[in-house]
This record gives structure tokens, C-alpha cells and sequence, in this order.
């Protein structure tokens, strides 16, 4: 049987492909193919009830229950922006509610990518984040 990977062993990967480069420029060209490798989102799912609040660009999260597990699909008309969510909906997509919950989100610090954001794209993860809790939680 196939062990499935923990949420610390996807953070641990993203740690380590985010250490392979040296400038800022370089971590953001990688970030754009991760947004570009983002499933096709739907454009009938584009509504306001999956839209991010506090993002400067416009960010859906879309997501299903199956298994007890959720699964989140994204995307964002911003290229960056896109690289992000595509990230946390690697580490996150596929979890339990309560893996996502006690996670303490500290991949973000881990790889700089918080204090490399402007403060509008930094506030924006945060709003990220908040909705993937707030899913988790069945707020949503």
C-alpha cells in the first residue's frame, strides 16, 4: 500500500524546491508555473459566495467533502496570486478538516514568502488562509 504523504511531508517538499532558488525573482517565476499547472477552475463557479474577501485580486475557492476529507480547487486572475493559492491547495487539498486546523500555516514563513509579498498580496494570503479555516471549520 501506497503511504500517502503527511501535511508536514508536502510543507517539507515546499521548503526544500523553494531553497533550490537563491533570488526572490527566481522563486516568483516558479511560483508563476505553479499557478499555471492550476486545475481549470470553472468559470459557472466564479461567484461571489467563493470569492476571497480582503484580496486585491479576485481569488475563488471552491471545495468538496468527500471521505471526510476536503478537496479544494482555486484560481485567481492575478498570475502570482494563482501561484499561491495553487500552493496552499497542495498542501491542503485532500486533508481533514482537523489536519487543516491544527496546521499552523508556518510553511509561509518557512520559505519567506510572507515578508517577500507586497502588503497587499501578504494581506491576501492571510485571506487565503482564513477561508481555508474557515471551510475546515464548516463555517463556509
Amino acid at each position: 500500500m501506497i503511504q500517502e504523504k503527511t501535511l508536514q511531508d508536502v510543507e517539507n517538499e515546499i521548503i526544500d524546491e523553494f531553497s533550490l532558488f537563491d533570488d526572490w525573482l527566481d522563486k516568483y517565476e516558479y511560483l508563476i508555473e505553479l499557478g499555471k499547472a492550476l486545475k481549470e477552475y470553472p468559470e459557472d463557479r466564479k461567484t461571489d459566495d467563493r470569492l476571497v474577501k480582503g484580496c486585491q485580486s479576485r481569488v475563488w475557492i471552491d471545495f468538496k467533502i468527500q471521505d471526510g476529507k476536503i478537496f479544494f480547487n482555486a484560481d485567481s486572475d492575478a498570475i502570482i496570486t494563482k501561484g499561491i493559492i495553487s500552493l496552499l491547495i497542495r498542501i491542503y487539498s485532500g486533508r481533514t478538516p482537523q489536519e487543516i486546523l491544527s496546521s499552523d500555516f508556518s510553511v509561509v514563513e518557512k520559505i519567506g514568502l510572507k515578508e517577500n509579498l507586497s502588503p497587499t498580496r501578504a494581506n491576501g494570503l492571510v485571506s487565503m488562509i482564513q477561508m481555508i479555516r474557515e471551510i475546515a471549520a464548516g463555517n463556509i
